[in-house]
């Protein structure tokens, strides 16, 4: 009888193992409290790493202003980014040329720099889960999903945004993982000019 005991304790400790591990799991953050978060950066700070389309890495610093103001500045690299005024330039500074500018709207970027960020709009969120103990959710324009989306990944307990990963028009997809976020810090309007 003990030894039967023993075998059905054995046999049942996985299955205990798996309902006691459950809680452990993160919950998927629900898309209200992402919108809300994602409202509440005003202003934000933090060194990035970039995984570039081709496969090459680059790593530097991220300034944002909400709304519709960014700027990467990258170490060791002449490139800047900066996002502001409804457009986006590249400046290469090993080039005599000018930036390349588009359009911010035409960029999936433009989601999280918007004014007012609602991730319940209609057909905006592709895609919604948790994965590793983070929430995952890929966006795009509804009214316009040609122009790419981004995936962004969320850690809770407090919600922060920890990566993105924006896939452009052309399906090039660009990682940019963050590191410790700095927000409510003063940053300078003349770090958003575009001249």
């Amino acid at each position: 009888m003990i030894r039967c005991m023993n075998l059905r304790s054995l046999a049942l400790a996985p299955a205990f193992a798996l309902v006691l591990a459950v809680p452990a799991m993160a919950e998927k953050i629900s898309l209200n409290e992402i919108s809300r978060y994602l409202n509440t950066i005003k202003t934000a700070v933090a060194g990035f790493t970039q995984v570039n389309p081709d496969g090459s890495i680059s790593t530097g610093t991220v300034y944002i202003h909400r709304p519709n103001r960014v700027r990467f500045e990258y170490k060791g690299d002449k490139t800047l980014v900066i996002a502001s005024a409804g457009q986006v330039a590249v400046f290469d500074r090993k080039s005599n040329t000018g930036p390349q500018q588009y359009p911010l709207s035409k960029t999936p970027l433009s989601i999280i720099l918007a004014d007012n960020i609602n991730l319940g709009r209609a057909r905006m969120v592709t895609a919604h889960s948790e994965q590793k103990n983070t929430t995952v959710v890929r966006a795009q324009d509804p009214e316009h999903p040609e122009y790419g989306n981004i995936q962004m990944v969320f850690t809770a307990n407090p919600t922060q945004l920890r990566q993105w990963v924006v896939t452009d028009d052309a399906g090039k997809k660009t990682t940019v993982i963050l590191g410790d976020m700095q927000t409510g810090v003063g940053i300078p309007a003349s770090k958003f000019a575009i001249q």
